[in-house]
Formats: structure tokens, sequence, C-alpha cells
């Protein structure tokens, strides 16, 4: 019997809740099962989760689909995954690098600091 696509999404979104919570990452669902229009998973501070746990995934309609959802601020991902993988993340490129850009910082940040010991 197959699952229909409601539920599949939940259970996708609930499985990668838990994923993220083993990074320590305090993550819920949103507010969709409420009825109201929000975001699969939140938690990620300036991330707009796009949740998709399918065998077969349209990236360019999950993407516009995260960018259309996304508040000011935040950057659109898509994170999705098939059976027997690993998750993935997929995001446009300007926003990739935005957030090199500020691990790229940090990391320079923390080599200064390791320097002066």
């Amino acid at each position: 019997m197959a699952i229909n696509s409601k539920k599949k999404g939940a259970k996708g979104e609930r499985e990668l809740v838990n994923k993220l919570k083993e990074y320590g990452y305090n993550c819920r669902r949103g507010q969709q099962y409420n009825g109201l229009e929000g975001e699969d998973v939140v938690g990620l501070d300036y991330i707009h989760i796009e949740c998709k746990r399918v065998e077969k995934l349209n990236l360019e309609e999950a993407l516009e689909q995260a960018k259309r959802d996304s508040k000011k601020g935040q950057l659109p991902a898509v994170f999705h995954r098939k059976n027997n993988k690993k998750w993935k993340v997929t995001m446009e490129l300007e926003d990739w690098i935005q957030l090199y850009n500020e691990y790229y910082s940090s990391r320079k940040l923390e080599e200064r600091g390791e320097d002066e010991l």
C-alpha cells in the first residue's frame, strides 16, 4: 500500500528534523500540519528549508518553491534525500557563496587567533 504524499512529506520532515538534531540544532516541523502555509522545517536561522523526501525530484521546481516561500533575510535551500541515500542540500551558487564567505572569514579569524598564541 502506498503512503499518500502528505503523510510521506510529513515523515520526511520528521526524519530531517531528527537528522538536524543529531548535529545539535533545535529544529522542528513547520506549521503546515496546522493548515497554515509555512516552512517545512524550522530551526536553522537564516535558512528557508524546503524538504523533499522523494525518489524523483524536479530540483528546479523545488528551488523555485523555496525561493517563493522564503522570507527576507533567509537563504532558500532544498534538503532532499532518496531511499538508501544521504541527505543533500541544493541552493543557488550566489547563496552558497554567501555561506562560504562567512565560513571562510570565521576560519581566517580562528587562524589569526592561533597565530597569536
